[in-house]
């Protein structure tokens, strides 16, 4: 077993978790964690809050209970949710052209392209035209390229995950909207309305607690894509520079939300627990309940062109299926993070979970790190 200390709080119904958990840090184990925190809402209450390990590969920097680490596409389904708010609100209509609120975008045959097809990852633009590397982080630089770009297939017939542009596209409607970038309309929102740890672009002083994102040699980005440079994949990934390690300074303060959202598994069992709740929490309410059921309504099971993966997906919600791991109702809602991260949301028993580590798994499924949390979650007596 590992001499690795978990720190936080745990009811005692939900001592199996702990344990699994805990047993996770094993040096015994394949791939074992090196630093993560997991968190558990139910019914409104935080019921478990843990962390444990390292920042560093060296484990020189303790993880603590403020330590933020990058969550990839976690932020799917913040987006999701961001987008959302907005229909709530009867400022978007989901059925209405994306050049009613972007007209630009009407460019290369997408006038009649509708907002929906952004959120369940069927526009066709999940590469972009006119590439160039590092372009991601550019916001201004992406949205003139998505304005230009032809789709690669007929809108609404594949599914194939936007794995970068999604936040561009969607974060790019909102800010036509609101006026707001989508990091500031997070924060104004979501994140200050709720207290949650959780960011699109760090500030400054944010920086000292961010853990390191950790991958093995052989399964980084900049090796997949140099190997297999006419990849669907690695076309989708394209707008990231080559050599990204998830850890620059670039990375982490610029605003690529589909992949570079900063934040702790608190933030996010918080913020599904106040989706659970029907989109309120502590007297805060952020979506109403009916917006809610219809954003988690699901829209396509297939495999995704991008990733190779059989996926279920809502309108921007990622639901449980055997590559997403989120318990026994399908029902259930949230999104995945390359590596392992996750976050959902089970209305049905008032249930939000979320778990950040900073060692990835390999591969684009979740993994069986996260695949033991969230068994030994609804194995617990709740």
């Amino acid at each position: 077993m590992s001499d690795i200390s978990i720190e936080g709080e745990c009811e005692a119904d939900f001592d199996k978790l702990r344990d699994v958990f805990a047993a996770s840090f094993s040096p015994d184990r394949d791939h074992p964690e090196v630093g993560a925190s997991v968190c558990v809402y139910l019914r409104g209450r935080k019921v478990v809050d843990l962390w444990g390990g390292y920042c560093d590969r060296d484990r020189t920097r303790p993880w603590r209970q403020d330590t933020i680490v990058n969550m990839m596409s976690v932020g799917k389904g913040i987006l999701a949710l961001c987008t959302h708010i907005l229909v709530d609100r009867g400022e978007l209509d989901l059925d209405a052209p994306v050049a009613r609120y972007w007209p630009e975008f009407a460019q290369a045959g997408k006038k009649d392209l509708p907002v929906r097809y952004l959120l369940d990852h069927r526009a066709g633009l999940a590469a972009v035209d006119g590439l160039y590397r590092g372009m991601a982080y550019d916001w201004a630089a992406m949205v003139r390229a998505l304005e230009r770009t032809t789709p690669m297939h007929t809108p609404g017939t594949t599914p194939c995950s936007h794995s970068i542009t999604m936040g561009h596209l969607l974060g790019e409607v909102i800010r036509r909207i609101i006026g707001l970038g989508i990091g500031d309309f997070l924060a104004a929102n979501v994140t200050d309305p709720l207290g949650l740890d959780y960011h699109f672009g760090l500030a400054d002083e944010d920086l000292p607690r961010c853990a390191d994102f950790l991958e093995d040699e052989g399964q980084g980005l900049a090796d997949y894509l140099l190997a297999n440079p006419d990849s669907i994949p690695a076309r989708t990934f394209g707008p990231i520079a080559v050599y990204e390690t998830f850890n620059s300074l670039e990375w982490r303060q610029s605003e690529v939300p589909a992949a570079n959202g900063h934040g702790n598994a608190r933030a996010l069992a918080k913020l599904y627990g106040a989706l659970a709740l029907g989109g309120e929490l502590d007297g805060v309410r952020i979506i109403g309940r009916e917006a809610l059921l219809r954003a988690s309504t699901e829209q396509w099971e297939a495999p995704d062109l991008a990733t190779g993966l059989r996926m279920r997906l809502s309108m921007g919600f990622r639901l449980g299926s055997a590559n997403t791991p989120m318990g026994p109702n399908r029902a259930a809602f949230g999104s995945t993070g390359a590596g392992g991260a996750i976050s959902f949301c089970d209305m049905d028993a008032g249930l939000g979970f979320g778990y950040a580590m900073n060692a990835k798994f390999p591969g684009l499924a979740a993994g069986p790190r996260t695949a033991a949390l969230v068994d030994a979650l609804y194995d617990c007596k709740f």
